[in-house]
């Protein structure tokens, strides 16, 4: 081999290398630390324990999954069929949006020839995981029932929604339903210290706290948080964690409140302004933080309760379109009111 062939071999092995380790650097956290099986699975524990003795005896029924975003309802079905069918758990899984692919249509066609056909390998059935189902018509959630009921031979389903409500009594009742919840702060702290170690991090237990109170129970939330930060700085602080997060720091929150409440309205109302203008904050945001640090503020429960009505009202008047900076000055004007009661 020729020097010159020689070099441009060794110059393509080098860009290929390169490529590769972006590559594995540019990975979402969300993917790049998804748990592969059971085990790895945080929180959920009880959850957990039914759906390994559901795949163990290869007697699995449909499923329902209902709760919040981030708490493991999409990993744990992936979870469940790399359990079941092994390496061949992509032919023999179809996975809907149904956000996407909502209608009558979607059921009658790709649902229904996907569950029609037989399984590759010993599962004696094809798994169909529907997420955000609570989003089908109810003409397709109809469609359906009619599928689960006639292909129950050779295909199981796992609905993962938000709300359970939103699915029709035939669906619930053809399925053993899981309810999940927010991931405990243990577990959410457990994720954070893998995280780091992992990726050769450095942060603050202020930082720490931070981001188990900002993703309340979102594993997701927290990942994507965490990735942020640690694009700009390998050492983490809570400065860096609410700045990536555009919330503003619980303190200047409850302070805000304090000063309307000790009747000084003008101060309140300019550190509100630099709050929203510094963290990026909407009104909606801004409120609800309002909200949470209600409770911590030193003052009596029925002011307290007072207060949380108020803010239920704002809330809704923005949802509605009202003028945001005009409804957090009521909001304040009416903080300093029932102060003045007191």
């Amino acid at each position: 081999m020729s020097l010159d062939k020689f070099s441009n071999n060794s110059s393509t092995e080098s860009q290929n290398s390169t490529v590769s380790t972006r590559n594995t650097e540019s990975n979402i956290w969300t993917e790049k630390y998804r748990p592969q099986t059971f085990d790895e699975v945080k929180g959920q524990t009880k959850i957990v324990e039914k759906l390994k003795a559901f795949v163990k005896s290869n007697a699995m029924p449909h499923l329902l999954f209902s709760g919040p975003a981030g708490v493991g309802k999409t990993t744990l079905s992936l979870v469940i069929a790399k359990a079941l069918f092994g390496n061949n758990w992509r032919a023999n899984t179809l996975e809907l949006n149904a956000s996407d692919e909502r209608g009558i249509d979607v059921v009658r066609t790709k649902v229904k020839d996907f569950a029609r056909t037989k399984a590759l390998g010993n599962v004696p059935f094809k798994l169909i995981y529907l997420d955000e189902s609570d989003a089908l018509t109810k003409d397709a959630q109809q469609a359906l029932r009619r599928t689960m009921e006639n292909y129950t031979k050779t295909c199981r389903f796992i609905l993962s929604c938000n709300y359970s409500s939103k699915i029709i009594d035939p669906i619930q009742s053809r399925c053993a339903i899981f309810r999940f919840k927010p991931i405990e702060k243990e577990h959410i702290m457990s994720m954070i210290n893998h995280l780091v170690e992992k990726e050769s991090l450095t942060i603050t237990e202020d930082a720490k706290l931070a981001l188990a109170d900002i993703c309340g129970g979102d594993c997701r939330r927290l990942e994507n948080i965490l990735q942020s930060c640690a694009v700009l700085s390998k050492e983490i602080n809570a400065e860096v964690v609410y700045s990536m997060a555009s919330i503003a720091k619980p303190k200047e929150v409850a302070e805000v409140l304090s000063l309307a409440l000790n009747q000084n309205f003008m101060t309140a109302r300019k550190k509100l302004l630099d709050l929203m203008l510094n963290y990026g904050l909407s009104g909606g945001d801004i409120i609800k933080q309002m909200a949470k640090e209600i409770w911590n503020i030193e003052t009596t429960d029925r002011i307290k309760v007072k207060l949380m009505d108020k803010c239920g009202e704002i809330e809704f008047r923005l949802v509605e379109g009202s003028d945001e900076y005009l409804q957090l000055e009521s909001f304040l004007a009416t903080v300093m009111l029932i102060g003045s009661e007191k």
